[in-house]
């Protein structure tokens, strides 16, 4: 049946001589190029509307050298992008970028996060979205070996980087656990370097000087997922009995948080206060909720493309009329249109008062 249809579907060859006109002015009318009068072409696009014609995709990427399709990739581990739900950071991101590339014209591909495995070898792509690359990332270099187009997510400050303000929401967090009360608020963050983790580090200590309270960092292998931040905190909590707040930045590390300090006999959202960066699914389903930060992934994800199809069109990458010069480079940076903002849950409401 399937194969039926497919013999049956209407070519450009049946437009053509239903028209009574050449393929190449076939093409020429339905597609906006070359020298048709409007008479042929309006008859050419009633002859394809009646026979339900409909270009065939392939070809067309045959004759332009481009697929039309573009791709979300990160070395980041799935234990940490996505989890055991799927649905986590990296799939957020990936649906709104989907939704922007289909209405400019592109098929979005979604490669997930595999240890130790790089995909770029096996996708015919036209280009990419690097969600937060590290130091010297695998999949950039790739990337940029095969001469592939891609703007990052989170990655090294230019106009091919959609920044996700991380130490704006390192500093919400830590200034919103020391307004509560916390005198000894400790910091857990993943080994991996990335620009989330360097910069909630830099928040946390200059809240540390400033604030005089001793810094605690520990850390904790992103590939270990939540199993990786129940382990960091459960050290952490034994050694610095003190501690009474915690900031993760890695959501699934928080949930780990979680379970270690209720084995230790703390009570979450009293006496032990937690926080994490994203507010997604295992935030909003943990118990208690974890305060975490909307990052309007919506809006992020819609520039990454707008950036990425601009490139691939050949115009100047797309800049904010409000852009700021970073600290780390002279490229000017446009600022997503929203800014991250706190929602405070129970993780953080304190002793009552």
């Amino acid at each position: 049946m399937g194969d039926t249809s497919r013999r049956n579907r209407a070519t450009i060859a049946d437009v053509a001589r239903e028209a009574g006109v050449s393929r190449t002015t076939v093409s020429h009318a339905l597609n906006g190029l070359g020298k048709v009068n409007s008479q042929t072409r309006d008859k050419v696009k009633e002859v394809a509307a009646r026979l339900k014609y409909r270009p065939s995709v392939r070809a067309q990427g045959l004759r332009s050298g481009r697929t039309q399709a573009l791709a979300l990739l990160s070395s980041m581990p799935s234990a940490v992008s996505a989890g055991p739900s799927q649905l986590g950071f990296f799939t957020e991101l990936a649906m709104g970028c989907a939704r922007t590339a289909l209405l400019k014209g592109y098929v979005f591909v979604l490669a997930p996060p595999e240890d130790d495995a790089n995909p770029v070898d096996r996708l015919d792509i036209d280009g990419a979205i690097l969600l937060e690359p590290t130091i010297d990332d695998p999949i950039a270099a790739a990337l940029t070996d095969r001469g592939i187009p891609f703007v990052t997510i989170d990655g090294p400050a230019s106009e091919r980087s959609v920044d996700l303000h991380h130490t704006e929401i390192a500093e919400l967090l830590v200034s919103h656990l020391l307004e509560n009360g916390t005198k000894h608020p400790a910091l857990i963050v993943g080994t991996s370097r990335r620009k989330s983790q360097a910069a909630a580090r830099t928040a946390y200590l200059a809240a540390a000087f400033r604030d005089g309270f001793t810094p605690l960092i520990a850390e904790a292998d992103e590939s270990e997922g939540e199993d990786g931040g129940y382990r960091s905190s459960k050290q952490l909590l034994a050694e610095h009995p003190e501690v009474d707040a915690l900031i993760i930045p890695i959501d699934t590390f928080a949930t780990g948080a979680v379970r270690a300090g209720t084995e230790a006999g703390r009570v979450i959202g009293d006496d032990l206060l937690i926080a994490t960066r994203y507010d997604g699914l295992r935030a909003r389903t943990s118990t208690p909720p974890l305060t975490a930060v909307h990052l309007g992934l919506d809006e992020i994800s819609s520039e990454a493309i707008d950036r990425l199809v601009a490139i691939l069109d050949g115009s100047p990458p797309i800049a904010s009329d409000t852009a700021a010069m970073s600290s780390e480079s002279s490229s000017p940076v446009a600022p997503t249109s929203i800014p991250p903002t706190l929602v405070v849950r129970e993780s953080t409401a304190g002793p009552p008062k």
